[in-house]
């Protein structure tokens, strides 16, 4: 167990979730920190292994694309979680079986995740015809502003990924 005087962040993170030992946020839909990759602690479902090494590997590619090896990063690794004031963080979160959704911090409008959650897809289903989407397909659609990039990434991880260049 960590010890509870060096947890900084309260409870707006769960210290001792499984997903906290790789840096991954178990928060709500709208943290008051900025992590740089969150998961919903209200979702439905919880990640397998493999999603979870995903989740991981999205959060090391931000910050290998943002960050480097520079004096920031090195800073960001001294606490438990990764925060920048000045990052867009994605949360993720899962609703069932390759059924996910992702939200930037910055959206103050529009719908909560993308997809939208499966009772919005049977409640509105021309409203919302996206979904279900595996992780992998959610993580493609994150990465919308650097498709190639993020493709050379699962490529160069096939451990992880394995279906390199799949998209949503």
């Amino acid at each position: 167990m960590t010890d509870t005087k060096a947890w900084p962040f309260g409870t707006d993170a769960i210290q001792d979730d499984p997903l906290t030992a790789l840096r991954i946020a178990v928060t709500s839909s709208h943290p008051r920190w900025f992590y740089l990759v969150g998961f919903d602690r209200e979702s439905d479902a919880r990640p397998t292994d493999a999603e979870a090494a995903m989740l991981a590997s999205y959060l090391d590619e931000y910050k290998a694309h943002w960050y480097g090896d520079n004096w920031f990063a090195q800073q960001m690794g001294e606490r438990p979680l990764d925060v920048d004031g000045g990052a867009n963080g994605v949360i993720f979160r899962k609703w069932g079986e390759d059924d996910w959704g992702y939200r930037r911090q910055s959206w103050s409008q529009g719908p909560l995740y993308v997809p939208q959650s499966p009772r919005l897809r049977e409640r509105y289903p021309d409203e919302a015809p996206l979904g279900p989407l595996s992780l992998e397909q959610v993580m493609d659609r994150a990465h919308d502003t650097s498709p190639a990039r993020w493709q050379q990434w699962k490529a160069d991880h096939p451990d992880i990924f394995s279906t390199p260049g799949r998209t949503a």
